[in-house]
Parts: C-alpha cells; sequence; structure tokens
C-alpha cells in the first residue's frame, strides 16, 4: 500500500499558481464549467483510465466533488511514481479565494 498525503480543502490555495503544481480537478465537465479552482485542469476521473499521464517533475493535487475519486487517483499516480496530494471533503469543502464561478 502506498501512503496518500491529503490536504484540507483550504490548503488547496497553497498550491495556486505555483509551477511546481498541477491541480485537477476530477468532477464532469458541466461541473467544472458552473466553477472551479482558479487554474484547475479538467480530466474527469472515468478518464484517467484511459493512460493519463502527468508532468513527474509537478506534484499533482487531486480533487474531485467529496474526496472519495481524489484519493483513489492519488493512490494509483503515487503507484506510477508520482507526488500526489488529494483534497479532504473535495470541492464540495472547498470556501478559499480562488474559486472561479460561471455566470
Amino acid at each position: 500500500m502506498f501512503p496518500i498525503e491529503t490536504i484540507s480543502a483550504k490548503m488547496l490555495d497553497y498550491y495556486v499558481g505555483r509551477s511546481d503544481a498541477l491541480i485537477i480537478d476530477l468532477r464532469d465537465t458541466v461541473s467544472y464549467h458552473k466553477s472551479h479552482v482558479k487554474g484547475a485542469v479538467n480530466v474527469p476521473y472515468g478518464e484517467l483510465e484511459n493512460g493519463y499521464a502527468f508532468p513527474k517533475e509537478k506534484m499533482i493535487v487531486f480533487y474531485c466533488d467529496r474526496g472519495g475519486a481524489s484519493m483513489a487517483a492519488a493512490r494509483e499516480f503515487v503507484r506510477r511514481g508520482y507526488k500526489t496530494r488529494s483534497v479532504i471533503g473535495g470541492f464540495a469543502a472547498y470556501r478559499g479565494r480562488n474559486l472561479v464561478i460561471s455566470r
């Protein structure tokens, strides 16, 4: 078993805009377009099975709606040699200053 480091939703702001981190929104495309964390890239969880690869030199920060899918994704990518973080409580818990809301 590979240990997964988790972060609080509040800590997500720490990774926004960092050149050494990549924030991945695992929610469906419709949810992402309604609102997301600034700078996050939308890769719906189901699409990860298609052999997605991310830059290995970056910290990959996963979030989903409530936290379960991001834990599973982080576990898989740690197994593949990535540095990852998973957001506890997911997007539902996020109240930070980097919220993007589409109108």
